[in-house]
This record gives structure tokens, C-alpha cells and sequence, in this order.
């Protein structure tokens, strides 16, 4: 009996807790890597500096890059030129104007390659996209085969503009404004423009004025002065830095006209208001260089690899690595095959197709 109330006793005491299986605590969370901007830019401009001072020194005449600074400085009000009367004019006349322009459309065509990706939500698209280049070249065509050379970039300025109204209108009436109908509509009319301007071509280019053309077409920096750096800087500040401004109104973009709206963005009003931005930026730019291919389409694309998809970060340093490609591209144009110059759109398609092999091979595996 005593057994039996013992057992109970023992069996109403609670019976200790077992200590439970230590379960691994979660390890806390990698702190986010964000990717800034403020340095990255303070190099890829220090950076920018130097290519333009190092391109302008290479060349037949044997100038260093110190003096090249020296030259371009005292021009500037900052000391006098190193250099003899001869090499500070191949300087100042000859290479600083080309290397400036160069650095100004690499600029302007790879940010507005950045907006285009954004504005149609399309990742294969560039600033030719619309159908400008081909506008541009077919008005710049008419006027060398009329012997007017010195309303070129005005005439290429002009084809452009009316090439990105035939793919709106075009658009608009398929059946409205939508991004798809738009990038169809401005294939439709690069492929009109391009036709027009072989017919133009093979029926009235002769001699000189078919070399020439046949250069501008390829993309050509060679006959650039102050005046193309004055048209392409100039086309920079009044549509570039804009541009550069609506970053935010971008990002809107990526997840759909709805989100966008959603978040208080006149969607219509800015989409176009940023094509004809970007219609003004490309017009200036091929004006002065020719149709020069793969910036707008590829270098977005490798920044968004480094830096992220954010356009704060997305359109400066695609502007600042456009910029220092096309200068260091157009240099090998001029020396790689000296004394012959080869066309620098032949060179920026040459590196730009398998870059962006890379790119998409590179996206794909991170996907």
C-alpha cells in the first residue's frame, strides 16, 4: 500500500523538463552591399580628364601627356605651352576638338540608351531605336549629294526629328501609343529610312562624294572641329542633364505604366516628354559623328551589372563610361591602321557585339 501511494506521489510530481535540442540560431542577415555612386563617378571623371588629355598626345608628332596638359592648360589661362607654336596648334585645332566631340556623343548616345531601356521597358533598345539614325543619314546624304557639307548637321538634326514623328504617327495610328506599338513602328521606319537613303545613293553618289558618304555612314569622327564639340556639348546640357535630372521619374518606369501612375507619375505627358529629349540628344550627336552603333545599346547594360538597375547611379556612369570608350575607340581608329583611319563605327561594332554577348551571357547566369 505504501508502494502503491509512493507511485502515485511520484507520478502527480511534475517530472523535469528535458532539456531540449539545442536548435542553431539563424545567422544574421549579410548587411546589403550597397553600391556608391559619389566614388565611382569622382573616378570614372578623374579618369575621363586623363583620357581626354592622353588621347589628345597620341599621334605622329611626339608629344607626352604632360605636355598635352601643359597645352590644353595654358589655352585655359593656366600657365604657358610646353610646346612649339606647331604642336600646341595640333593640339588645340586639330586633336583637343575631336577628342571633345568623341567624349560628348559617347555621352549623350549611352545615356540616351539608358532612358530608351527604361521608357520602353525593352532591353534590346538604343538610341537608333526610332528609326533616327536612319533619318539622320538620309538627310545628311541629300544635302552632301547637293554639295551643301555645311548644312549636315543640321540636315541630320532635322531627319531625325522627322523620323521619330513618322514612328509616332505611325504608332498612333496602329492603334495608339503603347511602348510595343512604338518600338514596331520606329523598326518600320529605320527600315524605310535605310532603304531610301541605298536608293539615294546608288542612283546619284559618285566619286568623292560616295567615299564620303560611305565614311559618315560607318561613323566618323576625322572631320570634327570646335564647332562639332560646340553641337554636341551644347545638345548635352540643353537634353542631357535633364534627363539626368528625371532619374526618379525612371525608376517609376520599370515595373509598368500602373506602378508608375500609382505613383503619381503623368505617364504619357513624361514618356514623351523624355523620347523627344531623347530624339533631340540623338539628332545632335549622329549630326556630328555619323551613325555610331552599340554605345546606347551596351554600355547601361554593363553598368547595371556593376551598379545596379537605379538610374541615380545608371546615367552617369553609363554618360562617363560612353564618354571614355569613344575616345579611346576613335584613338585606335586613327593610329591602328595609320596612315589610313578607319571608320571609329567599325571599331565601337567590333568590341560592342561581343561585349554584349557577355553582357547577356552574364545575365543569364545570374537569372
Amino acid at each position: 500500500m505504501t508502494d502503491v501511494r509512493s507511485l502515485r506521489a511520484a507520478a502527480a510530481r511534475p517530472s523535469p523538463a528535458r532539456p531540449s535540442a539545442a536548435r542553431p540560431s539563424p545567422p544574421p542577415p549579410a548587411p546589403h552591399r550597397r553600391f556608391r555612386t559619389g566614388p565611382a563617378t569622382a573616378v570614372l571623371a578623374a579618369a575621363l580628364v586623363f583620357s581626354i588629355a592622353a588621347a589628345t598626345a597620341v599621334g605622329p608628332a611626339d608629344i607626352s601627356v604632360a605636355d598635352a596638359f601643359g597645352a590644353i592648360a595654358s589655352h585655359l589661362g593656366l600657365g604657358s605651352s610646353p610646346l612649339s607654336a606647331l604642336h600646341d596648334g595640333i593640339i588645340w585645332e586639330l586633336r583637343l576638338p575631336r577628342v571633345l566631340t568623341a567624349a560628348a556623343v559617347g555621352a549623350g548616345l549611352a545615356v540616351s540608351g539608358a532612358v530608351m531601356q527604361a521608357l520602353t521597358r525593352n532591353a534590346l533598345a538604343d538610341p537608333y531605336l526610332l528609326g533616327l539614325s536612319s533619318g539622320a543619314s538620309l538627310g545628311a546624304v541629300c544635302v552632301v549629294l547637293l554639295g551643301l557639307q555645311l548644312l549636315l548637321p543640321l540636315a541630320a538634326f532635322i531627319g531625325a526629328l522627322a523620323a521619330l514623328a513618322a514612328t509616332l504617327l505611325l504608332a498612333r495610328l496602329a492603334g495608339g501609343l503603347t511602348p510595343s506599338r512604338t518600338v514596331l513602328a520606329g523598326v518600320a521606319v529605320s527600315s524605310l529610312g535605310s532603304a531610301l537613303t541605298s536608293l539615294v545613293i546608288f542612283w546619284t553618289a559618285t566619286g568623292d562624294s560616295y567615299r564620303n558618304i560611305l565614311g559618315w555612314l560607318l561613323g566618323s569622327l576625322s572631320g570634327a572641329q570646335w564647332s562639332s564639340a560646340g553641337i554636341a556639348g551644347a545638345a548635352l546640357l540643353v537634353a542631357g542633364v535633364p534627363l539626368l535630372a528625371a532619374s526618379r521619374l525612371l525608376d517609376g518606369f520599370a515595373f509598368g505604366d500602373d506602378a508608375a501612375s500609382a505613383l503619381g507619375i503623368h505617364v504619357p505627358a513624361v514618356r514623351w516628354s523624355m523620347l523627344a529629349g531623347t530624339a533631340l540628344l540623338t539628332g545632335a550627336m549622329v549630326s556630328v559623328s555619323g551613325a555610331i552603333g552599340f554605345i546606347g545599346l551596351v554600355f547601361p547594360h554593363v553598368v547595371r551589372l556593376i551598379a545596379g538597375p537605379g538610374h541615380r547611379a545608371l546615367l552617369p556612369l553609363s554618360a562617363l563610361c560612353g564618354a571614355i570608350f569613344l575616345i579611346w575607340a576613335d584613338t585606335g581608329a586613327r593610329f591602328i591602321f595609320e596612315p589610313r583611319e578607319l571608320p571609329v563605327g567599325v571599331v565601337t561594332a567590333v568590341i560592342g557585339a561581343p561585349v554584349f554577348a557577355y553582357v547577356l551571357a552574364r545575365r543569364k547566369g545570374g537569372s
